[in-house]
C-alpha cells in the first residue's frame, strides 16, 4: 500500500509538471522560440526523476506545445493559436471520487489544452448557494443533484441554466428528471438507486440466507439482531434520517400526499403518516441507527466488520475500494410494494457565462461514452449513458456478483417528487419530523405544524401539478 501510496504521488506531481508548462505555453507565458530549463532543473524544481520529467517532456511533444532538437534542447513551437480560456466548475467534493474527476479533467486538459479548467467546491446540501454562484460569476458551469435543481427551479431560477441538447445514450428518466418546461437544463452525468450492502461472510457464519428482493423491513430488523455480536459488531446501520433516505418510505407506499383545498398538505390519516410512524418504529427497533451520520461511516464500519449490512448507494460503495472485503449488494427492504430512491448528479451550464462555448465543451466530454466508460470501469458509481453502464468486460476492481442489479430494478425507480411533493416542502417536513422521531413532540402536533405550512404560490417555478 505505501509502494502504490508513492506511485500515486508520483504520478500527481508529474501531472502537475505537465500541466503547468502546459498553462505557460498556451497562456503565452514561455513565447516559441524559449528554451526550457535543463531536465536537471526541471526535475529539482518538481522534485521528480528525469526518467519521469523526459515522460512529461515527451507527452508535450505529443501535443505539439515543444520540440525536442539534439543538442540544442527543449524548445516552445506555441499553442494551437486559441487563446486561454478558464473555465470554472462547481463541484461537490464527494463527486471526485466518485466519478474519478480529477483523472477525467486531466484528459480534458490534454485534449483541449486551450481550455483551464478551475474546479470550485460547493456544498451538495446547500441549493441556497447556487444562484450567488451563477449570478455572481463565481461558476460557468455546476455539478448538481436532483433535489437541488428542484429547489432551483421551485425559486424560479430556470433562467440561469442554459438549454441543452437531449442525449439519446442517456437514460431517459435521468434526462427527464433534469427537464423544466420541456427544457434540458442539466446533463445526468452519475446516477444510483439505494440499494442494501451486506458481508457475505457474516450471512455465511450465521447460516442465514443472503438478502433478495423479496425482503421486508421486518425481515431486517429479525436479521440485524441473529448478525449482531455484542461488543463486536452491529447488524445493520445508516444514516435513516437523512433527507436522501427516509423518503424512500414514503414512495414504498405507492401513494402520494394528499392535500386540502387550498393546497395544504394532509398528513393526519394518511398513507405518508403511516410511513412516517414506520420510519420512528425502525428507529427504536434499530437502535444503533444514528442522525447525523458522517458521510461514509456506514461504508468504514462494514469495511472494518464492525456492521454487518447497510443502506447505502453505488456512489457510497467507493468507499470501499481496495478493501478485502466479501461484500455483496441486493434489492433495498421494504413492505410489501419494492421500490428504492433514485439519487443523481447532473452538470448545468450557466446561461450568463462569458466561456459558455468552452464550458458546453467540458460538459460534452464528461459525458462522452469515454469518460463515462472510465467511470464504469474504475469505479462503483453508474455513469448515465447506458452503453458504459451497461458495459461489460475484463474489471479492474473487485466487482459484487450483483452489481448488474441497477438494470434489473430500473422500473422501480423513483424520484422523491413522485409523492407530489415540493423538495423545499420535504425538507420543512423533515425538520418538523426530527422532533417526532425523537420524541420531543406528539404525533397529534406534528401533523398540526405541517398541516398548518403555508401552500406553496400557485404553480410558480415547480415542474408539477397538483
Amino acid at each position: 500500500m505505501e509502494k502504490q501510496n508513492q506511485r500515486e504521488q508520483s504520478r500527481m506531481r508529474l501531472n502537475d509538471f505537465i500541466r503547468s508548462l502546459r498553462e505557460d505555453i498556451v497562456s503565452g507565458k514561455r513565447q516559441p522560440g524559449e528554451h526550457l530549463p535543463s531536465e536537471k532543473t526541471l526535475s529539482q524544481q518538481y522534485r521528480l526523476s528525469n526518467l519521469t520529467i523526459r515522460k512529461g517532456l515527451d507527452k508535450l511533444v505529443s501535443e505539439g506545445l515543444i520540440a525536442k532538437i539534439p543538442r540544442v534542447g527543449n524548445v516552445v513551437i506555441g499553442s494551437s493559436g486559441s487563446p486561454l480560456v478558464t473555465v470554472k466548475l462547481g463541484t461537490h467534493s464527494s463527486v471526485a471520487a466518485e466519478a474519478r474527476l480529477e483523472h477525467l479533467l486531466e484528459l480534458f486538459h490534454e485534449r483541449f489544452p486551450h481550455i483551464r479548467v478551475q474546479t470550485v467546491p460547493i456544498s451538495s446540501e446547500s441549493y441556497r448557494q447556487l444562484p450567488d454562484y451563477l449570478t455572481g460569476g463565481i461558476a460557468d458551469a455546476v455539478m448538481i443533484n436532483y433535489t437541488s435543481f428542484q429547489m432551483l427551479m421551485e425559486k424560479g431560477h430556470g433562467d440561469l441554466l442554459a438549454p441543452l441538447e437531449r442525449e439519446k445514450d442517456i437514460y431517459p428518466f435521468l434526462s427527464d428528471g433534469f427537464t423544466y418546461d420541456g427544457a434540458l437544463l442539466a446533463q445526468p452525468f452519475i446516477f444510483s438507486p439505494l440499494i442494501l450492502c451486506y458481508n457475505r461472510q457474516h450471512f455465511a457464519e450465521k447460516n442465514i440466507p443472503e438478502p433478495d428482493g423479496r425482503w421486508r423491513w421486518t425481515d431486517i430488523i429479525a436479521n440485524s439482531t441473529r448478525l449482531s455480536e455484542p461488543g463486536e459488531r452491529i447488524g445493520f446501520h445508516c444514516d435513516l434520517l437523512s433527507l436522501h433516505r427516509w423518503p424512500l418510505l414514503l414512495l414504498q407506499t405507492g401513494e402520494t400526499f394528499e392535500r386540502y383545498g387550498d393546497g395544504r398538505i394532509k398528513l393526519a390519516g394518511t398513507a405518508m403518516m403511516e410511513a412516517i410512524r414506520f420510519c420512528r418504529t425502525l428507529i427504536r427497533e434499530l437502535p444503533l441507527l444514528s442522525a447525523g451520520v458522517v458521510t461514509g461511516e456506514s461504508e468504514h464500519l462494514l469495511a472494518q466488520g464492525k456492521a454487518s449490512m447497510i443502506m447505502t448507494s453505488y456512489f457510497y460503495l467507493n468507499y470501499l475500494r481496495e478493501k478485502s472485503l466479501p461484500f455483496d449488494i441486493a434489492p433495498v427492504p421494504h413492505q410489501g410494494m419494492p421500490g428504492t430512491l433514485l439519487l443523481s448528479t447532473g452538470l448545468a451550464i450557466n446561461s450568463r457565462s462569458p466561456v459558455k462555448e468552452a464550458a458546453v465543451q467540458l460538459v460534452k466530454f464528461l459525458i462522452s461514452h469515454s469518460s463515462q466508460l472510465i467511470i464504469r470501469q474504475h469505479t462503483y458509481s453508474l455513469p448515465a449513458r447506458i452503453t458504459a453502464a451497461e458495459w461489460s468486460g475484463r474489471e479492474t476492481l473487485y466487482r459484487p456478483s450483483r452489481f448488474a442489479l441497477f438494470r434489473e430494478t430500473i422500473p422501480e425507480f423513483r424520484y422523491f417528487s413522485a409523492l407530489r411533493i415540493r423538495a423545499s416542502e420535504l425538507a420543512a417536513i423533515h425538520q418538523e419530523a426530527k422532533l417526532y422521531w425523537a420524541g420531543l413532540e406528539s404525533e397529534e402536533a406534528f401533523c398540526k405544524r405541517v398541516e398548518q405550512m403555508p401552500a406553496p404560490p400557485g404553480q410558480h417555478g415547480s415542474p408539477m401539478d397538483f
